[in-house]
């Protein structure tokens, strides 16, 4: 079950070059990748009215072989989560006054406060995705106490909700201070929130694209002193997750939050954090 001489037979894979189906690849696709392309051609297989395996058992079980005979290691979206710490140097590295400091402090902090906002969702934000809520107290214990600005933000379509299941966030506090200033900035009332600045300083129409949130994040972290490779956009997410553990907060309360679907892949936060934590891996310190 786990020889590697095991695969497809060499004159299947020859006849599948030579007919333009079989790219020429250096080394395996990653499982991922494999998983990938059978749930597109799943999709199209409904779509043309035909009735396709691709989810069979024979199927699900030569992957689960192949990944056992592969060895490969998963390899994280983000080498190192953006946790409250890194997000406070990273905030300290856009501080000054230029509108594109405006922008990504207000990118950063809404990706982040939001649940850990994917990077397409974040350059996707419209202005009409956003509702402002009455102000909330600081204390919940305390309602005669101060208060806190408070936004709703509708997320529409995303990689785990659509538009018509009404899923929303809220942005309470900072995160909503940073983000009506830089729409004050920008003279925003429609369209996208995040865009793409010009050399001379203008703010365009078109939106930032996921890969230049990504691009943004890595150039604020080379600036706050840390090195880029070892960030992503994708550790906004995973720190959103691992800060919550932290901070002991629910995990139900902080999936509410980050719209995971799956409890055992947002718990895998939480327990490499309580596993720190604990006393099981600190019996020789």
């Amino acid at each position: 079950d786990s020889d590697l001489a095991h695969g497809m037979p060499e004159a299947v894979a020859a006849s599948l070059r030579d007919q333009g189906l079989l790219r020429l690849a250096q080394r395996p696709h990653a499982p991922a990748t494999v998983r990938r392309k059978l749930s597109s051609w799943s999709t199209l297989t409904r779509w043309r009215g035909l009735t396709g395996h691709f989810n069979g058992p024979g199927v699900t079980s030569a992957i689960k072989l192949a990944v056992r005979a592969a060895g490969r290691p998963r390899i994280r979206k983000s080498l190192k989560a953006v946790t409250a710490d890194i997000l406070a140097a990273v905030l300290q590295a856009c501080a000054g006054d230029r509108l594109a400091d405006c922008r990504d402090r207000a990118l950063l902090l809404f990706a982040f406060a939001s649940g850990g906002r994917r990077r397409s969702e974040a350059a996707g934000l419209r202005f009409e995705q956003l509702a402002e809520e009455a102000p909330v107290p600081v204390d919940p214990l305390d309602v005669d106490g101060g208060t806190l600005p408070c936004l709703k933000i509708h997320l529409g379509r995303t990689k785990t909700t659509n538009t018509d299941t009404e899923a929303a966030v809220f942005l309470i506090g900072r995160p909503v201070t940073a983000l009506n200033d830089w729409i004050a900035r920008a003279e925003l009332v429609e369209g996208a929130v995040f865009r793409a600045i010009d050399q001379w300083g203008h703010v365009q129409r078109r939106a930032l694209t996921p890969q230049a949130v990504n691009l943004i994040l890595k150039r604020r972290i080379a600036a706050a002193g840390l090195d880029p490779h070892e960030f992503s956009a994708h550790g906004l997410r995973s720190g959103y997750l691992t800060e919550a553990a932290r901070r002991g907060i629910p995990l139900l309360d902080a999936m509410q939050q980050s719209q995971h679907r799956s409890v055992s892949q947002a718990s895998h936060y939480y327990n490499d954090a309580e596993r720190k934590l604990g006393r099981a891996a600190r019996l020789v310190v």
